[in-house]
């Protein structure tokens, strides 16, 4: 398996980066990843007024898959992901939905032991390792790694977890995938601005899909398969990704419409992945065994 550490970061998804690491399509690649803060925020001394803020949200890579294709996808499966054990978490003056409270920002570092986070010495948080940002290079102008949008990017999905599979858009030749912004826990909305933000290593397999064509990343695991959209607002995310399932339904099962959306309104979920970048995201969720008696053609 190969190993990329984080030497080499991009803070946008960009087509015109150079890969910082090729792989043909199928590999299996081990990727160290920086926290949200560039590794910047590591004592109770660590001010956020005094961090790098040109060197926030990073991404490992890009990395170049063999068999990527403009007009075609990118496959990525969530192998395993491995936490350090300290995260920084923040919030403050203007930032998350309660950033009208404050005056100034608020940092709290706490400790992973024992597959929990120890908030104090009273309350434990059980672990969701998740990946923050994670995306390939749009075709157009750069998108900052704080940014969500059709390329992947900050979507800030708890469901980004390890036995996920992903499937990017792909609008450049190799795709030039990255990733980072890892979390050691995050409720749906991230309402702070940050969820547990911690450093690691992420395990990915990368798969080029040169015959499926996407507008919008999809998502899928065990139970579930799912449209991630961002949007200016949480009901425009939530109304991009639900009209793009029923078309995609609509496709890959020939079932009427109005049929498709009578029977979702029963059976699907409009989940809130995050509130509070510059673009909302939401995932709309169905659970496969609907998939399956609608003979479903992946």
């Amino acid at each position: 398996m190969k190993e990329l550490n984080d030497e080499r970061v991009l803070f946008a998804f960009d087509k015109e980066l150079e890969p910082v690491l090729k792989v043909a399509s199928g590999e299996t690649v081990r990727i160290r990843t920086k926290d949200c803060f560039g590794n910047q925020v590591r004592t109770p001394e660590d001010v956020l007024d005094e961090i790098d803020w040109d060197a926030i949200n990073p991404a490992t890579g890009p990395v170049y898959v063999e068999g990527a294709v403009p007009g075609g996808a990118l496959k990525v499966t969530i192998d395993n992901i491995e936490l350090d054990d300290q995260t920084a978490s923040c919030t403050g003056k203007n930032e998350g939905v309660c950033g009208d409270l404050f005056d100034a920002w608020s940092t709290r570092l706490c400790a992973i032991e024992n597959d929990r986070l120890i908030w104090n010495d009273k309350l434990s948080i059980p672990l969701n390792p998740m990946i923050g940002v994670i995306g390939v290079a749009p075709a157009g102008a750069p998108v900052n790694c704080g940014t969500p949008g059709s390329h992947g990017g900050n979507m800030d999905n708890t469901a980004i977890t390890t036995g996920a599979t992903l499937y990017f858009p792909v609008a450049v030749e190799g795709a030039l995938f990255g990733c980072g912004d890892m979390h050691a826990a995050m409720g749906d909305g991230e309402i702070s601005v940050s969820g547990a933000e911690v450093a690691g290593w992420a395990t990915v397999t990368l798969t080029a899909l040169p015959d499926l064509t996407l507008t919008n990343p999809l998502i899928e695991n065990d139970t579930h398969f799912g449209v991630i959209a961002s949007a200016e607002t949480l009901d425009e995310a939530a109304d991009r990704a639900v009209h793009e399932m029923v078309a995609l339904l609509h496709d890959r099962t020939g079932t009427p419409e109005d049929e498709l959306v009578l029977l979702l309104s029963l059976v699907a979920d409009v989940q809130v992945c995050q509130m509070v970048d510059p673009e909302k995201t939401v995932r709309f969720m169905v659970p496969k065994y609907v998939l399956e008696a609608l003979d479903f053609i992946r």
